[in-house]
């Protein structure tokens, strides 16, 4: 007798933690690899985040939260999201979660009967299609790519929308893509979506301050769709606060409650004292950590200037986020010292292999024609790593 569920046997594993995982092994074996596989921000969490966790271990906050989070940090975060967002939220509408993968299972869960459809604009963070099937649910992939700069239009997601369609799950800024969507395309998604009351938007905001351009539009700023929609947001990536695990949802009342329930028998409340120092982050004016973002957009200058240089790559400038999704196309098919390249997953752990760079395959993140590059490493590793691809590549073009 099997005695694993055949909803576990349906899931894969994070693609991201298998090439950072084969990553590490070489390093330990002695191997001079240059990781550039994990989204997770290269600096230090800023002084005045730290103090309020040590404050909160000083005073004593070590017992549970309640389930939804402190009073006081979803009152911080309604205060955020009308600040940065013009989004009015009361903290009845919050619930803040281990991190910003649980609130999006809080809301899938929250949603999805089984046999339900999720449609998943591709590309689309690697963890999204997995959710879906552990819930039960179908995704439906939305095709983009790099000529229309991997957004969909309303109209390709009106034509997907049937009678099973229960949700949409983006992100914007995009993970791997590092574009975001307009004004004027969320405006005319949030017309489409209007027509459906029986789809919820899942909105994913994660990266929504790491932006070089302008300020991210949420599409929750639309009233027709204000009651149809998921915000999720989180401290890992603007803060550097990956470990700390703090991330949160705001819906409607109705689907907040439900957040709670799930999560009230899952886990109950995130961490006390990294819930603590988030209330600090959020209300810090985020002119404060501006530097970090500073330093990321000099170091996708820098990449771009390089990646250009090298054969085959097809790239577009990210405007947001920390990665280059690069279209590798030209090599699939091809075979490269002895190694079929049948997907850019085979050329990923192409690159691994003989140029000794880690980079993530674009198949698990529904593009199986591009890979995936985090910038938020040094610049010394970043000019290394493209080196490297580009003497390796040279030789076959």
């Amino acid at each position: 007798m099997d005695k694993l569920s055949d909803r576990v046997k349906r899931l894969g594993y994070s693609q991201t933690f298998v090439m950072s995982n084969k990553a590490r092994e070489m390093k330990a074996s002695g191997i001079d690899v240059i990781s550039l596989t994990l989204g997770e921000p290269d600096f230090d969490v800023p002084d005045n985040i730290k103090q309020a966790a040590f404050d909160a271990i000083n005073q004593n906050y070590s017992h549970y939260s309640p389930v939804p989070g402190f009073l006081e940090l979803r009152e911080a975060i309604a205060y955020k999201l009308k600040r940065d967002n013009n989004l009015e939220y009361k903290p009845t509408q919050i619930c803040v979660s281990n991190g910003a993968k649980q609130a999006i299972l809080n809301v899938l869960a929250s949603i999805i009967n089984d046999g339900d459809e999720v449609l998943l604009p591709a590309p689309y963070w690697v963890s999204y299609d997995e959710m879906v099937k552990m819930m039960g649910g179908n995704s439906v992939m939305l095709p983009t790519s790099y000529l229309t700069d991997f957004k969909v239009t309303a109209e390709q997601l009106e034509e997907a929308i049937t009678e099973k369609t229960k949700a949409v799950l983006f992100s914007s800024p995009c993970n791997p893509s590092g574009g975001y969507y307009t004004y004027d395309e969320l405006k005319s998604i949030a017309k489409v979506i209007a027509k459906y009351p029986q789809v919820t938007i899942i909105s994913d905001e994660i990266y929504e301050y790491i932006n070089y351009e302008t300020k991210t539009t949420s599409i929750a700023q639309f009233p027709e769709v204000y009651e149809q929609t998921a915000v999720i947001n989180g401290m890992s990536k603007a803060f550097a606060m990956t470990g700390w695990r703090i991330g949160y949802s705001a819906c409607p009342e109705w689907l907040a409650k439900a957040c709670e329930k799930v999560q009230g028998q899952m886990t109950s409340g995130a961490n006390t004292m990294a819930q603590r120092a988030s209330i600090t982050a959020l209300k810090t004016d985020p002119s404060e950590y501006r530097y970090m973002i500073d330093a990321f957009k000099e170091r996708r200058d820098l990449v771009y200037e390089l990646i250009k240089e090298i054969p085959g790559f097809k790239v577009l400038l990210p405007k947001a986020a920390f990665y280059f999704f690069p279209d590798i196309s030209h090599y699939i098919g091809k075979t490269l010292n002895g190694t079929e390249i049948k997907n850019s997953d085979d050329f990923a752990m192409f690159l691994l292999e003989n140029a000794h760079v880690g980079c993530v395959g674009g198949f698990s993140f529904g593009s199986p024609e591009c890979i995936r590059f985090s910038y938020a490493a040094s610049e010394e590793d970043l000019r290394e790593a493209m080196k490297r691809i580009k003497n390796l590549l040279e030789q076959f073009n």
